[in-house]
């Protein structure tokens, strides 16, 4: 391939000869791919599946209406803006009107993409195609390859086309701190988004200009990487890159060219997947969503190369988050970020469980399954995909939840069609695309059944049509039929029976059929005819699963449905004390209001009340309980106080807090604003944290409200500091601790901000300016309101 020069007479020259790769059928750009045996089973394609009556076409019919009301203009405004050419229509808000703009145009590609697949709809194709259009005359105007919607924030803060930070990166000027690169949030991040949604309108449309323009683009980012040492990029993958080297990988896949697979080798960042590859847990305190998709570029690495280290480090960590760092909704991370192994019921807070990251996860599942076909895979994946990412849309407005909190009484809030979109809207659009996806699977003799969701498939193999009915999760009956087969054909049909089920009964055209138990899967080898008609029955009993760390905070689950408190609308703030659960056999105190619903209510064991039971995902627009501090009667005697004192003081604390830093945490700071110098994020016995030292400082924006306020800073007891607390540039105190103030523990330190620091204000800027010594390592700041002089609060 020719490297390209810049000149934009040499790109579209060079752009003419790769354009006629488009005529290749998309057949031809799959046959590149080295076959290799760790392939076993595939999902039966998304076009041949098609969803029947359940929550989960709602969730599809619901995303397909939403996604015909945006406008692909709005998407390629920087696009075209940085090209030279006029924007077509005004950018979208949210994340799309900072450094960011432009990787929700790759999750639209996808999702029309997808949605195209399992509906038909050929105005979406049409629209793909337009995008497809656009980018290749962008592409164009740009004249070395080029495309890109992002943009750049000069140290003198004007805003500018982010091309330009590319020439300081060649020339080993590398700056950022974990999301930012020279001025721009996470441009490579960005690219693999474009990438990813180029690739599925080639595989569900049959758009092959897609890659052309994404050989296009390869060129270009490809002598970026070239002109730097391997410690330069390794410095520049310290970004979030997302899983670009997936890309890379893919390009290479569907292109043949070697140089894409190089690229994508090149992009392993040695300092997060190098643990992985030797089975150590390195990942608390790392930012969840970045570090999936650089594991699932490993994934799809091994099925290019079939190099072990990859499929030990996707394996590896695949059963350390969900084995060890999730919570029972199948989600992980508190405030995007893993924790330490195990420590669920430290983190069970308002800011947990990142749709991008279960998003993620469930990618890398099918990846795994489809080199071994293992049922457990899929108790993962149906648990995460019911209870997490059918909880993710709220089905009245289309809308996404960035979030997915499970801190008792939290809201679960959702996105707007317009004005605040995030990574979470772009993945959340793709995920209601695909739920008929995983539902079905193939090997050359076997289909696999691992969602129990109802739907109709067609077997092109074995030229066989079916069908499945059922009202699962509500309901435990199952039913298949083989509605068409083109000769009696000979095949196994494997049902997955859930690691919860105790029991599992299958027939056979009204008999009990002769089925083998095998890795998870009721197997049935036999010769097939249609009308076949096969009937699972699974039972769906309530059952408590405790947190690892503390057998004390329990779940309640249904089958695979997680259960959860109903604690009112949402438009009534929760000031009630947490419930809690109590009795020696507390599965004993629930009854059955509907359990066709799966309602139930509990008797006796509620505290401080009686509570009713709803499945968790429906709570778009009411308030929760989720996991439940459980005691036995005796226990709860001797605790009740003590636990219900520190309840209120918690809940007190929240209601008055105004706003909170969680320093040492890349998305916090950025919300933040944090500026700083001679400063230094860090962990320190699982806590995120930032020091700043002789000569620098941090700062960083929180608001305010009128009223009496205190600033509460979190430290840890051993260490030593002295440091100004300045607002708006008036000091407030002088923090000292000449020796270590509380040793052995963390501890919070509290210093009151006369009103008028904040008098007329909404927000003020705090600095943190050290004295002699650092400021030691902070690991929050909280402003909240004064208790008023004649209220007393009892510790």
């Amino acid at each position: 391939m020719a490297v390209f020069s810049g000149s934009r007479r040499h790109f579209l020259t060079t752009s003419s000869v790769l354009t006629g790769l488009s005529l290749v059928p998309a057949a031809a750009w799959a046959g590149t791919e080295k076959a290799l045996p760790q392939k076993r089973t595939t999902s039966l394609a998304l076009g041949d599946v098609r969803l029947l009556p359940s929550p989960f076409k709602t969730a599809l019919d619901v995303n397909h209406t939403y996604l015909l009301t945006l406008e692909p203009d709005r998407f390629l405004h920087n696009y075209r803006k940085g090209a030279g050419l006029t924007p077509k229509a005004e950018k979208y808000g949210g994340w799309e009107n900072d450094t960011i703009a432009g990787h929700s145009l790759g999750h639209y590609l996808s999702a029309i993409s997808l949605m195209y697949a399992q509906t038909g709809d050929a105005t979406l194709k049409a629209r793909a195609a337009y995008v497809i259009d656009e980018l290749a005359l962008i592409q164009g105007m740009q004249g070395d390859g080029y495309v890109a919607g992002f943009t750049r924030k000069r140290p003198d803060g004007t805003i500018v086309d982010g091309k330009e930070l590319f020439a300081e990166i060649k020339a080993g000027d590398i700056r950022s701190a974990g999301f930012d690169l020279n001025g721009c949030w996470v441009p490579l991040y960005n690219w693999h988004k474009l990438y990813t949604g180029l690739f599925d309108a080639q595989t569900f449309c049959g758009l092959n200009k897609g890659v052309v323009v994404a050989t296009g683009l390869g060129h270009y980012i490809d002598s970026v990487f070239a002109a730097l040492n391997d410690d330069q990029v390794q410095q520049v993958l310290n970004c979030e890159f997302g899983g670009l080297n997936e890309s890379f990988a893919e390009l290479h896949a569907r292109t043949g060219d070697a140089r894409w697979l190089t690229l994508a080798e090149r992009m392993h960042h040695n300092r997060v997947l190098d643990p992985m590859i030797k089975r150590e847990d390195k990942l608390a305190n790392i930012h969840s969503n970045t570090t999936i998709p650089k594991v699932l570029g490993l994934a799809r690495l091994y099925e290019i190369t079939g190099k072990a280290d990859y499929h030990t480090a996707s394996d590896f960590f695949w059963e350390r988050v969900t084995g060890h760092h999730s919570y029972v909704i199948g989600g992980n991370g508190d405030r995007e970020y893993f924790f330490e192994p195990d420590t669920i019921s430290r983190h069970i807070t308002e800011a947990t469980c990142e749709h991008c990251a279960t998003y993620n996860m469930l990618r890398l599942t099918r990846f795994l399954y489809s080199w071994q076909p293992d049922a457990s895979r899929f108790d993962y994946f149906e648990r995460a995909h019911l209870n997490h990412v059918l909880s993710q849309q709220n089905p009245k407005t289309g809308m996404f939840s960035y979030m997915t909190p499970l801190f008792t009484g939290a809201e679960r809030g959702f996105s707007d069609p317009v004005d605040n979109w995030t990574c979470c809207h772009g993945t959340g659009m793709e995920s209601h695309a695909r739920h008929a996806e995983s539902i079905w699977w193939q090997s050359a003799d076997t289909l696999f059944v691992n969602l129990y969701i109802p739907s109709t498939a067609q077997w092109t193999t074995k030229g066989a049509s079916l069908r499945m009915d059922t009202g699962y999760p509500y309901d435990g009956g199952v039913k298949l039929a083989v509605t068409a087969l083109r000769r009696p054909t000979r095949f196994k049909l494997a049902l997955r029976v859930p690691g919860w089920a105790k029991t599992a009964a299958v027939t056979l055209n009204g008999k009990p059929a002769q089925a083998v138990r095998d890795g998870g899967y009721l197997v049935i080898d036999r010769v097939w005819q249609a009308g076949d008609k096969i009937a699972l029955d699974l039972p769906l009993d309530l059952r408590l699963e405790a947190t690892s760390d503390n057998t004390g905070i329990v779940a309640v689950l249904r089958g695979p449905m997680v259960l959860a408190a109903d604690l009112g609308p949402v438009e009534t703030p929760f000031k009630a004390t947490d419930p809690a659960l109590v009795g020696d056999n507390i599965l004993a105190g629930f009854e059955a209001v509907d359990a066709s619903k799966a309602l139930y209510r509990t008797v006796g064991i509620g505290r401080p009340g009686q509570l009713d039971f709803v499945p968790f995902y429906s709570q778009y627009e009411r308030r929760s309980a989720l996991y439940f501090k459980a005691f036995s009667e005796a226990d709860w005697k001797v605790e009740e106080a003590a636990f219900l004192a520190e309840q209120e003081r918690q809940r007190d604390l929240a209601a008055r807090s105004v706003d909170v830093m969680y320093l040492g945490e890349m998305q916090a700071e950025r919300d933040h604003n944090l500026e700083s110098n001679v400063s230094w994020p860090g962990t320190y016995r699982g806590r995120n944290g930032r020091d700043a030292r002789q000569g620098g400082f941090m700062s960083f924006t929180l608001k305010v409200k009128p009223g009496p306020l205190v600033l509460q800073a979190t430290y840890w007891g051993d260490d030593r500091r002295e440091y100004d607390i300045v607002i708006d540039g008036e000091k407030l105190t002088t923090v000292t601790h000449k020796t270590a103030p509380k040793p052995g523990v963390f501890f919070d330190e509290e210093y009151p901000v006369p009103e008028r620091f904040t008098a007329g204000k909404t927000h003020v800027l705090i600095r943190l300016q050290p004295g002699d010594r650092s400021t030691g390592m902070i690991f929050g700041m909280r402003l909240f309101t004064a208790v008023p002089t004649n209220t007393k609060v009892e510790t």
